[in-house]
């Protein structure tokens, strides 16, 4: 969770809270409704949710108008709220092809196979502020509708919900490419050409559960993605630029397979029947990025795939995701690369460590400049000795020179000259 603690004194910290309060709940406006940010601001909950690690658009919002829209604080809030919650069950696991299509784009191809389904997206907004807004009739049901049911608070709330649990097909995952909600994708087809790396191993391990377990590197692929499927997409972004435009020594030429928008199924065990049964979906967003092997080690007659996937429609960190899926691979811990990935990513850790310096720190400053005085004090201190050693071999180098100075003659010093006298007697 980071640092989520707080010092001080009692009063200015309840002072605090009741100015936080009546801002947030004051004011000449109307109190902002759940309503109104769960479909106004569907972006921003969508990062909560997925920074949180929790699927509760609800409870989202309600995050979201109590942080008064800073994404950090929110997703700190919703991730304490789900640290608190029971588990009721297991959720199986569901084949990424049972994804009912909203958005389906493909830039690697001009014609691809299957539809492309532009959907909803700013993409193709033109940046130019609007001072209105303009009311629009009633979206159709073939449209992008997100239909929340049960209280705001209530477990209902965690998950988009249906009238009655669905049976599921014998072969959940398959697909037609005639299907515009469940197109084939277009990584079957260059894997039909033999141009894909295949990196899919012949068994299916239990993904890495990063909420019980430590991440460090050398944690299995799956830790990886699910640390990038909760990091703060803004650290992710940079990340990825950075390895982009190869400052550490790398250059990565990607493009983006596909990017996917749409509803996955959530799939229980039933308690009675022990049948698998739809208990709701989640919104996720899909990515598959392509990148040309050119290494002197690799195998340059075929293309290498990294994966992103992530809850709600967030595109940038989707593909920011990808991308350093496959970059982490390459790079085989030859640099700290998967480190910063799996260390100095999350939001919540950052942020934590950020804000903790604004708590008082008085007592490790005091012990800092204890330290600082102590080093000076010891500076003078071999300064003054460097000193009066100084001056004691200038003593003693006088001292030299006085006795190896030589002697004046004696005579010579009189002004007369000793001349030798004979006595006759």
């Amino acid at each position: 969770m980071g640092y989520a603690a707080a010092r001080g004194g009692l009063e200015a910290i309840l002072a605090a809270e009741e100015l936080v309060r009546a801002k947030r709940e004051g004011g000449s406006s109307p109190p902002l409704k759940v309503g109104q940010v769960t479909e106004r601001l569907s972006f921003a909950v969508d990062r909560v949710m997925g920074e949180a690690g929790l699927w509760a658009p609800e409870l989202a919002a309600v995050a979201l108008r109590q942080a008064e829209g800073d994404i950090i604080e929110a997703a700190h809030l919703l991730r304490a709220y789900r640290a608190a919650r029971p588990r009721l069950a297991i959720a199986m696991t569901v084949h990424a092809d049972e994804l009912e299509i909203l958005r389906r784009i493909v830039p690697a191809y001009r014609v691809p196979p299957g539809p492309q389904l532009l959907g909803r997206t700013l993409d193709y907004i033109g940046r130019l502020l609007e001072r209105g807004t303009t009311p629009l009739p009633a979206p159709s049901p073939e449209t992008e509708t997100e239909t929340e049911t049960g209280p705001e608070t209530g477990p209902a709330s965690e998950i988009e919900t249906e009238t009655t649990p669905t049976p599921v097909p014998a072969q959940p995952h398959a697909h037609s490419n005639g299907d515009s909600r469940h197109p084939g994708r277009l990584l079957d087809l260059l894997r039909s050409q033999g141009m894909i790396c295949d990196r899919r191993q012949p068994d299916d391990p239990e993904p890495y559960d990063i909420t019980r377990d430590p991440v460090r590197p050398g944690v299995p692929r799956s830790a990886r993605l699910s640390v990038m499927a909760r990091a703060e997409t803004g650290a992710l972004v940079n990340l990825w630029y950075r390895n982009i435009l190869g400052p550490d020594g790398y250059i990565h030429e990607v493009t983006l397979g596909e990017v996917r928008h749409g509803r996955l199924p959530v799939r229980v065990t039933h308690p009675l029947t022990n049948q698998p049964v739809n208990i709701g979906s989640v919104r996720v967003t899909e990515v598959e990025a392509i990148e040309d092997l050119d290494g002197a080690d690799e195998e340059r007659g075929v293309f290498d795939v990294g994966y992103g996937l992530c809850l709600g429609h967030n595109e940038k960190k989707a593909i920011a995701m990808a991308n350093l899926d496959i970059a982490v691979e390459r790079d085989g811990g030859r640099s700290p690369l998967e480190q910063s990935v799996l260390m100095t990513t999350d939001g919540l850790d950052a942020s934590g460590f950020l804000e903790h310096l604004k708590l008082p720190h008085y007592v490790t400053f005091r012990s800092m400049v204890d330290r600082k005085a102590a080093i000076r004090a010891a500076a003078r201190q071999r300064r003054d000795q460097h000193e009066q050693q100084d001056q004691h071999e200038q003593q003693d180098q006088q001292e030299q020179a006085e006795n190896n100075r030589p002697q004046p003659d004696a005579t010579k010093a009189n002004g007369a000259a000793q001349v030798p006298v004979s006595v006759t007697p």
